[in-house]
């Protein structure tokens, strides 16, 4: 008899904790220090003054906001690459990858994507392989949709060799106020598609640049979601890269 009983309903404050889970996305590592020191810093204030407390809550809530670290599925099909990033397409054009990584000194297509405040901020790996290349190089703090961020600013290159053998290069770029770019990976890491590998403070931009004979999927103004939106369909057969 006890086989045709419906099944337990279980404790609904545990279902809706963990309804709550699915629902709210999970925060980076990173963040915890800052959402910490404003929880500490909103205690203080309400002390003093319940408005001024408010005032701390909300900003410690847009801070886990800003660190947020979504779950993202890429897509199935292979042979592409994905976005790195959250954001709007910026730039579409052809461009020297950076020169601390030792490449040819030849045009690839890179396709750049600007951050605002308002996006996730972590960047994810675009597909499947191996680290190659980690090179930082220090610079400037101009806007990240300059078009000169890419060469004056202050970013992290990443240079790594998909499953299929092509070169991608990732580059994270600090924007305006952005004061800390993090990068989690090595050289020799195998990695995934649409992990996440490392995240900028506050305001930045993500440049991909492409192998050649790459299909570019997106256009100027589109924006993307990062592990997800398909950025180029690269080509079936490495060419000759470095």
């Amino acid at each position: 008899m006890s086989g045709n009983r419906p099944e337990a309903t279980g404790n609904p404050l545990a279902h809706a904790v963990k309804l709550a889970r699915e629902t709210v996305p999970p925060m980076h590592p990173a963040g915890r220090p800052f959402v910490f020191g404003g929880l500490a810093a909103t205690l203080v204030l309400r002390r003093f003054s319940k408005r001024l407390g408010v005032v701390g809550a909300l900003a410690t809530a847009a801070t886990a906001a800003f660190f947020r670290e979504p779950k993202r599925v890429p897509p199935a099909q292979s042979g592409l690459a994905v976005a790195s990033a959250d954001g709007l397409v910026s730039l579409i054009e052809e461009a020297v990858p950076p020169p601390e990584l030792g490449l040819p000194a030849e045009p690839r297509m890179r396709v750049s994507v600007f951050l605002s405040v308002f996006d996730v901020h972590v960047q994810r790996i675009p597909a499947s392989g191996v680290i190659e290349r980690v090179a930082y190089r220090p610079g400037k703090f101009l806007s990240a949709d300059l078009d000169k961020a890419s060469e004056d600013n202050e970013r992290n290159s990443v240079l790594m060799r998909t499953e299929d053998g092509h070169e991608l290069v990732v580059v994270q770029i600090a924007g305006l106020v952005a004061r800390r770019i993090l990068c989690e990976i090595r050289e020799g890491d195998k990695v995934g598609v649409g992990a996440t590998y490392g995240i900028i403070r506050f305001g930045s931009r993500v440049d991909l640049y492409l192998p050649p004979g790459s299909k570019v999927l997106v256009s100027k103004g589109q924006r993307t979601i990062g592990g997800e939106t398909p950025i180029a369909e690269l080509p079936s057969a490495p060419h000759s890269e470095g």
